[in-house]
């Protein structure tokens, strides 16, 4: 995978200056990563993907598998937030909203910051499928949606937000509106009080009687659906499975530090001199490379794109995902007391890795879609 080394330095050494050492303290508050989401604003890195004539750095898919596995492997919640500000602004890059390039250059500039709103509590995790549905009234769409887990809640500039278009007749008739902050019958519903990832924000919001412009529509009417399949969801696993993977990656260093550190003082050794450590170790780092190489792979064909694209792009989570629960799982057991006593951060990593196999798309959607697209089944 060719990454642009200067951005990923500057991602790790974010990561490990101001990141990290905040990381315990805001899970255990369940609050927000202020301090963390400003240092990757003032380094201009919610612009990775904004076109460089705006002012961003220009970079795609395997730069952002790069660098959200160095952010997660130092917290989970800033990751996603990262991850799911990119796919805001990557569906608004691909939009023909009429304030598009000046929303995008305040991206790059740090001045903005974006996320997602497509989860419905009627739905589920069929994100692609929401129930709510706009109206239109005096020449404006009227928006009455009640979203689910919505990452960033309350601290985002902007929402892109899925419904049911005016006049739908099919759940995949859907359309994403661009909804800025504070615009009219928005509010944040409850506080976010999760097992994991703790500190991103992932709390519902509603939109009541919200009227906006035609103009604020980021995909066709009722073409939402394309825009979630061809933009949203190719970006989201990847940044998903990155996330998982850097969860990993943070769980077996710890658990490998620990190894080398405890001591069996009776017997004058190190827990490294137990084989059966060393072999689960190993087994988890062997499985822990093969998900990156996969989602490496993935990025790659998000980049170039041929029939087998999509396959990836569903593989990818699933994978990712059931491996960090595997790989966190053996950590803990490596760590013993000392993990779970939380002595280390490995109980974090544990957490952190459960929300991967239930964020919708949820591995058990996605192994269906998988046995659908090999079998040559339409997936919806």
């Amino acid at each position: 995978m060719s990454t642009n080394g200067k951005v990923i330095d500057k991602v790790r050494d974010i990561s490990a200056r101001v990141i990290a050492p905040g990381a315990a303290e805001h899970d255990r508050a369940g609050d927000w990563p202020g301090s963390s989401i400003k240092a990757l604003t003032d380094a201009g890195l919610l612009g990775l993907t904004v076109p460089e004539e705006l002012g961003g750095l220009g970079l795609g898919p395997s730069d952002f598998v790069a660098a959200v596995e160095e952010l997660a492997a130092a917290c989970a919640s800033t990751a996603m937030i990262f991850v799911m500000h990119v796919c805001g602004a990557e569906t608004i890059k691909q939009s023909a909203l009429p304030r598009r390039d000046s929303v995008l250059s305040d991206i790059a500039a740090g001045k903005h910051l974006s996320t997602l709103a497509f989860s419905e509590k009627g739905s589920r995790s069929h994100f692609w499928a929401p129930v709510s549905r706009a109206t239109e009234q005096d020449g404006f769409h009227v928006l009455n949606c009640q979203k689910s887990y919505v990452t960033s809640a309350g601290h985002a500039n902007s929402y892109v937000v899925s419904t049911l278009a005016v006049g739908a007749a099919g759940m995949t008739e859907s359309s994403l509106y661009y909804v800025e902050d504070g615009a009219a019958g928005f509010s944040v519903a409850g506080p976010w009080n999760g097992l994991g990832m703790r500190a991103n924000a992932s709390a519902p919001m509603k939109l009541e009687n919200s009227r906006v412009s035609p103009d604020s529509l980021l995909s066709p009417a009722g073409g939402g659906f394309g825009v979630m399949m061809a933009v949203a969801l190719p970006w989201f696993q990847l940044g998903s499975s990155a996330v998982a993977n850097g969860i990993g990656r943070a769980a077996l260093d710890a658990a490998a530090g620990h190894l080398n550190a405890a001591r069996l003082e009776h017997l004058d050794v190190t827990l490294a001199s137990q084989p059966e450590s060393r072999a689960r170790l190993a087994t988890a780092r062997v499985a822990l490379d093969a998900s990156r190489a996969l989602t490496a792979e993935a990025a790659r064909s998000v980049e170039n794109p041929d029939d087998g694209t999509m396959l990836r792009v569903l593989e990818v989570k699933a994978c990712a995902s059931e491996t960090a629960l595997d790989v966190t799982d053996k950590a803990m057991r490596l760590c013993g007391g000392a993990g779970f006593s939380k002595q280390l951060p490995v109980e974090r990593y544990f957490r952190d890795a459960r929300a991967g196999s239930v964020m919708a798309p949820t591995t058990d959607a996605l192994y269906d879609f998988i046995g659908k697209a090999l079998l040559g089944l339409p997936l919806f």
